[in-house]
């Protein structure tokens, strides 16, 4: 187990590195950031002063190697726009992200995953059907599309709860079902087929011949095999949640790192751009590699692969 281990962990870190790697040459594919912080009528020399001054008169390669050995120490440079580190810019907004994506991840649960093994244990009855529906409807709402009708109706209508904003409990909930809709739907559909997998196995047949009543049979044998696909499910869900909730920080102008790394493309503000994406990816891989240590803690054969 301990090889296992060390071995995912140093391909963790080589993706980490991929991703440092990636996300600086594609930064650089959004256009020259000096246009948009000098005014138009800017001279030659200005701009000239302001390249010099932000490192992008260097060769690229110097400027990666530059960068890549900052980022390592935990520098990503300053921000362009802000003109404060961009790390700092961050880590503000990161308890913002985190607080969504948890409460988000917290409703797809208690939504999704007993729907998916109440789908599975009664499979091809009118239970499955409206189940997998629902599931299939949520995976085809678009998100922008869910949001504003969230805010007409309980915002806007009823008034139940604010239409934007980040404050009190009342202010996560419309951005977090927004999110946990489509994610619900598809956590759903993943449980299903994963209970479904175990439903089918020998020692679940053998159980119902031996007289085990059914219910010991799902909590005993089918849940508590079927939880690490569970948990991995639900863990990548949350990385992705935390990454990934741009449209819907847009939407209800949630401060979180999603609206950041969207005025930071706008901006062309490279620092920032770099450091989002780099820390979202990272916590990503780390959830990852989390989950697969504790996959080969609970099953032995994962690390003997």
């Amino acid at each position: 187990m301990g090889s296992y281990i060390i071995r995912r962990l140093l391909q963790s870190l080589i993706v980490i590195l991929g991703v440092i790697i990636i996300t600086f040459l594609i930064s650089r594919v959004l256009g020259d950031p000096v246009a948009l912080l000098l005014p138009p009528e800017a001279t030659p020399e200005q701009r000239a002063f302001l390249t010099k001054d932000l490192g992008l008169d260097r060769p690229l390669y110097v400027q990666l190697l530059v960068y890549v050995g900052k980022v390592l120490k935990g520098d990503f440079g300053q921000s362009f726009r802000h003109q404060e580190p961009a790390m700092k810019l961050l880590m503000e907004r990161v308890p913002a992200s985190l607080y969504l994506s948890l409460v988000a991840t917290f409703i797809s649960i208690i939504i999704a995953i007993p729907l998916g093994i109440i789908s599975a244990i009664k499979r091809g009855t009118i239970f499955d059907q409206i189940g997998m529906s629902l599931a299939l409807l949520g995976q085809s709402i678009p998100a922008f599309w869910a949001g504003i009708m969230l805010i007409l109706l309980f915002a806007v209508q009823l008034g139940w709860f604010p239409p934007s904003g980040y404050g009190g409990p009342k202010h996560v909930i419309l951005p977090a079902v927004t999110l946990a809709l489509f994610f619900s739907a598809a956590t759903a559909r993943l449980t299903r087929s994963s209970v479904l997998d175990v439903l089918d196995m020998d020692y679940v047949r053998y159980a119902r011949l031996k007289g085990v009543p059914e219910f010991v049979v799902i909590m005993r044998h089918v849940l508590r095999n079927a939880f690490i696909t569970i948990l991995n499910i639900v863990a990548l869900q949350l990385g992705l949640l935390l990454g990934g909730a741009v449209i819907t920080e847009f939407i209800f102008s949630w401060p979180g790192i999603g609206r950041l790394s969207l005025d930071a493309i706008y901006n062309r503000d490279f620092p920032v751009i770099q450091a989002t994406v780099v820390v979202a990816a990272s916590f990503f891989v780390c959830i990852n590699l989390l989950v697969d240590i504790i996959y080969s803690a609970t099953d032995p054969r994962v690390s003997r692969k």
